[in-house]
């Protein structure tokens, strides 16, 4: 009777995980069908775009995205791409210069009081968005900034720190304390360690990090609309420049939107492997 169940038991298990491997199938499908369906739909014309149902057996063609770079709205994308660039990567950059060191100081060598510290980053989360946009505003007005790209940055920064310094805690906790003190005892001095073991070690945390701050700056649009105007105007804001006393462009719309996701969907795709490491160092003991 032993043998006969150990025999039988390798299959309700293959099942079960076919099943499981069926239901992540269409878990991902469900997530990946309207991004499928907006690139489908920025490949067809305006016309085709904008019949109810849509046709799927439409003529393809690249006039959306003609459209969208040649600046049928009488602004190129080109600026607006780099201005979100240049917020994105200049507040990723320096959110991992600040959260970095914080990370270490609340997880490998703990201040005191550093769960008051932790709940204080938290906290600076829970204020609505739209709550600090007058403040905000005002002060950038006097201080000139308005229209700035370096205030989006500073911004970025300021948005993303308590998340970053949160992630990386969770990633640095998980380096074995042993490592660090034979490095010390050895004679290596801070900047040794940081550089020789914990940002090699924790490298995977470092870039889901930077990959999330990055798409949240990236795609933040509230700040940017109010704050910028022409000089600083990032990818999002140019995006609503489609929507015009004319109607709704649905082709060029999503050919529009398409090209201003690319920038993300690479680094997501480059950085993919890192990314699933960072998660799992964060969330497995």
């Amino acid at each position: 009777m032993t043998a006969a169940i150990t025999t039988r038991g390798p299959a309700p298990r293959r099942r079960a995980g076919s099943l499981w491997g069926l239901a992540a199938w269409a878990v991902g499908l469900l997530f990946v069908t309207p991004i499928a369906w907006m690139v489908l739909t920025s490949l067809h014309s305006e016309t085709d775009a904008a019949t109810n149902p849509p046709s799927l057996t439409a003529e393809l063609t690249l006039d959306g995205y003609r459209e969208f770079f040649g600046a049928s709205t009488g602004a190129s994308p080109w600026p607006p791409l780099v201005n979100s660039l240049t917020a994105s990567v200049g507040s990723t950059l320096l959110v991992l210069v600040l959260a970095i060191p914080a990370a270490y100081a609340l997880s490998i060598r703990p201040v005191r009081k550093w769960s008051d510290v932790l709940f204080f980053f938290l906290s600076t989360k829970m204020l609505p968005v739209v709550a600090a946009l007058l403040p905000v505003y005002l002060v950038a007005q006097n201080l000139g900034l308005l229209d700035n790209i370096w205030l989006m940055v500073v911004l970025y920064t300021s948005m993303n720190l308590p998340i970053a310094v949160w992630m990386m805690r969770s990633f640095l906790a998980e380096i074995p304390v042993a490592i660090l003190e034979a490095a010390q005892v050895d004679g290596a001095r801070l900047t040794t360690v940081f550089r020789r073991i914990i940002i090699p070690v924790s490298a995977p945390g470092i870039a889901a990090t930077s990959l999330i701050c990055f798409i949240f700056s990236w795609n933040e649009m509230l700040f940017a609309r109010v704050l910028t105007g022409v000089r600083a105007v990032t990818a999002p804001v140019f995006l609503t420049s489609f929507v015009t006393s004319q109607g709704l462009f649905l082709a060029q719309v999503c050919a529009a939107a398409f090209a201003v996701s690319l920038p993300v969907l690479i680094a997501g795709f480059a950085a993919q492997d890192r990314l699933v490491q960072g998660l799992s160092l964060g969330a497995v003991k």
